[in-house]
């Protein structure tokens, strides 16, 4: 398959998915009386000054960093076929502890950022390990045991912010941790806005951009370049194949659910480092669900994730122009509602176009790495191999030895 064929592969779901949505979208509206052209209109109006233009483009950036960290966390888990539902209790709960212990030292600036840094991932990690040692010992659903831990995660940061680590006044409306020290703090990019010739805006942009990108980059480097990588996928494929050919399916779980959730637990330092300095009752919420759609859009791929994760934060930038314009706020949910249940669509039909497309080309189908597709099981690349249900993880399952002994325990030999 040339590269430019796989290039359009790999951009047919997504593009299909917006494309799809706008067209739902706009057929809803109308059906609300709502002029679609017209709200679009506003949505992309970043307005007429060259401050405005930039202000609303930091706005974008800003809200794109957390979710593209969001989106990593899920995509982790998806590689393996795992679905690790519970990223909004891990960041949650990450983020009110890195805010304390944040609040309650001093030390020179890298390294007091480093230690909110490894702490936020840390207490993260530890949270998303009950679900994998759940998953691996009492075979528990990490899609259940998640969501019963992000409650518990929600209610034990709730009790943390009231009581050990609150640092607001009795009687304040809105009660938060201390704040942490400035020495904690991230500088933001704005001098690199005005390196650029770009209008100084008055919002921040937030300089764990940058800690994104280089976590964005590791991490495709470790899922497409290394061995743990691949193990990972094949793991996630069929773990008796994995297995027989040495890899530790079971300990694959556990390392692959403290991975996802470390990377969790760096979703609330944006805010809490770029602009709030501490954790308090209105901090942003709900990153972790609007995760599933960035990873999912994205085909749990990093670039695709932080393209995922850019159209999501300029929806909901769009939300105040289009509240300023009279327009109803539900035009952002269902913009982003129908790309949801379009980009599961998509996946699948995009997973079914890969298939045909190899079989007419060179053979047997192999299945797409993590395309984010929930249907069934993906063709293993080998005569008389059948995956099991799928959910994005799909590698090719063709590995010698350990195929053929995959086999032979098929079939009883």
């Amino acid at each position: 398959m040339s590269v430019l064929r796989r290039v359009g592969l790999a951009l047919f779901a997504p593009v299909l998915a917006v494309v799809v949505a706008v067209l739902i979208s706009s057929a809803v509206m109308a059906a609300l009386q709502v002029d679609p052209l017209r709200a679009f209109e506003v949505m992309v109006d970043f307005g007429d000054t060259p401050s405005q233009q930039v202000t609303a483009l930091v706005v974008v950036l800003n809200r794109a960093v957390p979710l593209f960290l969001a989106g990593l966390a899920v995509a982790i888990a998806f590689r393996m076929g795992l679905f690790n539902i519970g990223v909004e209790g891990q960041y949650r709960l990450a983020t009110v502890v890195a805010a304390g212990v944040g609040a309650a030292v001093v030390l020179p600036g890298p390294l007091h950022v480093l230690l909110i840094v490894l702490v936020a991932m840390a207490v993260a990690a530890v949270w998303a390990g009950i679900v994998a040692v759940l998953k691996v010992t009492r075979g528990v659903s990490e899609v259940i045991s998640s969501i019963m831990l992000n409650v518990i995660a929600l209610g034990i940061a709730s009790f943390l912010l009231t009581g050990p680590l609150r640092g607001s006044p009795e009687g304040a409306s809105i009660i938060s941790t201390a704040e942490i020290p400035e020495s904690g703090w991230v500088p933001s990019l704005n001098g690199v806005l005005g390196a650029l010739g770009l209008a100084n805006p008055p919002r921040q942009l937030y300089g764990f951009l940058l800690v994104a990108v280089v976590v964005g980059a590791v991490i495709a480097v470790l899922l497409n370049r290394t061995r743990f990588g691949f193990d990972l996928r094949a793991a996630g494929l069929s773990p008796s194949a994995a297995s027989a050919s040495g890899v530790d399916s079971r300990g694959m779980v556990v390392k692959t659910m403290l991975l996802s959730g470390a990377v969790a637990g760096l979703i609330g330092l944006p805010d809490l480092l770029g602009s709030t300095h501490a954790y308090t009752t209105d901090f942003t919420s709900g990153l972790g669900f609007l995760g599933i759609a960035v990873a999912l859009l994205g085909r749990n791929k990093p670039i695709g994730i932080a393209l995922g994760a850019l159209l999501f934060a300029f929806l909901d930038r769009a939300l105040v122009p289009l509240q300023i314009q009279d327009f109803p706020a539900s035009v952002v949910t269902i913009i982003q509602g129908t790309i949801v249940l379009a980009v599961v669509v998509a996946n699948e039909v995009a997973r079914r176009v890969a298939r045909r497309s190899a079989e007419r080309g060179s053979g047997p189908a192999a299945a797409v790495a993590g395309d984010g597709s929930t249907g069934p099981g993906q063709s293993t690349g080998g005569p008389g191999a059948a995956g099991g249900e799928g959910t994005g993880a799909g590698v090719s399952r063709t590995t010698g030895a350990g195929q053929r002994t995959d086999e032979r325990q098929e079939t009883g030999a």
